[in-house]
Parts: structure tokens; C-alpha cells; sequence
């Protein structure tokens, strides 16, 4: 069986990225699984950027396909802050309840209106013939004024769906994939393997 390495550590993210690529037909493993410890540096502009370096590096590093996702927050009010240094903002070792505290802070007296927010999730895939591709989905809402929900993890519990009048944290994780930035680009990319 093919294998498809996704650049990526994060067990959480990992296992929405597994349940979406089920069917493809590849082996989907995490680098850690993969025996394989590339280090980059994020130094894009853009999320799309960000994830063709990763990808392209560790394409370059096992000579497999390789794919790699750069996501983040976007708010509007405060000029598509924190962006794609989402993952860094406020130092990576900061909590995101202390990431998420600040923001809601940083939005006080802020009308609903003008919290308008996204979540950008940029897919790359990378095959060792040199073929790339790479995607960007969305999933838009509004900044909410406290934290609420324990199913999603780092913005979520701030990232008020007015549609579904909670936050993306109070999903279940099945509506969550449906509807998320991440589900939209893997299920695209799903089907571009499905028919490479």
C-alpha cells in the first residue's frame, strides 16, 4: 500500500486527517510514525506557503507523498490577527485559554458585527515526481466573548458559529469535520487522490 506522510505531530489533528483520508487507498501516518524528524521553518507569508515548504521538505527527506496543512485564525477587526502565526502568537508555549483570553480582551467593546473571523486551513500535497498541489478552505464566524466548549482544541472554544449558535469547541467532532476549514480542504483533497 502507498504510503501518504502527513507533516504533522499533532494527535488531535492526526486523527480528524485519518477519519477524512480513510478510503483513499494510502497508508496515512504522521512523520513521528514514519520514523521521519524534519524540522522547518515556517517562514511563508501565506499559509499556502507554509504548507508547500513543509510538504516540499519532507518530500525531499523520505521521497514519498507527502502532504502538509497550515491553518489559523483570521480576525477581521484586528487585520486577520493572529494569522499565519496563529501556532506562535503570544510564544508557542503560551496556552491557548491565555491566547484565546487575550483576543476576547483585545475585542472588548467590539459589536458582533465587527468580530467577523475565520478559520484558514491552506493543504499541501507534495509527490516525489515533483507534482504539487495545494488548496485553502475556510470556515467563518465571529470572535466570541468567552470561552465555551471542550470538543475542539486551540481557538475553538472562542470561534462562535452564529449558524449553529455555539462555538466550533461545543460541536461534536463528527459536525465539527463536516463543517470545519481543515474537513473542507482534506475532503478536496480526498478527492484529488481518490482520482490521482
Amino acid at each position: 500500500m502507498k504510503k501518504l506522510i502527513f507533516a504533522t505531530g499533532n494527535k488531535d489533528k492526526m486523527r480528524e486527517i485519518r477519519e477524512i483520508l480513510q478510503d483513499t487507498g494510502l497508508e496515512v501516518l504522521s512523520m513521528k510514525e514514519a520514523g521521519v524528524p524534519v524540522s522547518v521553518e515556517e517562514n511563508g507569508t501565506t499559509f499556502e506557503e507554509n504548507a508547500l515548504i513543509k510538504a516540499r521538505a519532507l518530500c525531499k527527506a523520505i521521497n514519498e507523498i507527502t502532504a502538509a496543512d497550515d491553518s489559523g485564525l483570521e480576525i477581521d477587526y484586528l487585520n486577520k490577527e493572529p494569522g499565519v502565526y496563529s501556532a506562535r502568537y503570544m510564544g508557542e508555549d503560551t496556552s491557548y485559554h491565555i491566547k484565546n483570553a487575550s483576543l476576547i480582551e483585545r475585542l472588548s467593546g467590539v459589536p458582533d458585527e465587527k468580530r467577523t473571523a475565520r478559520f484558514v486551513c491552506a493543504v499541501a500535497v507534495v509527490f516525489p515526481d515533483g507534482r504539487e498541489m495545494v488548496l485553502r478552505r475556510t470556515m467563518e464566524g465571529r470572535i466570541a466573548y468567552e470561552e465555551k466548549g471542550e470538543n475542539g482544541f486551540g481557538y475553538d472554544p472562542i470561534f462562535f458559529l452564529p449558524e449553529y449558535g455555539c462555538t466550533s469547541a461545543e460541536l461534536s467532532p463528527e459536525e465539527k469535520n463536516r463543517i470545519s476549514h481543515r474537513g473542507k480542504a482534506l475532503r478536496a483533497i480526498r478527492e484529488f487522490l481518490i482520482n490521482e
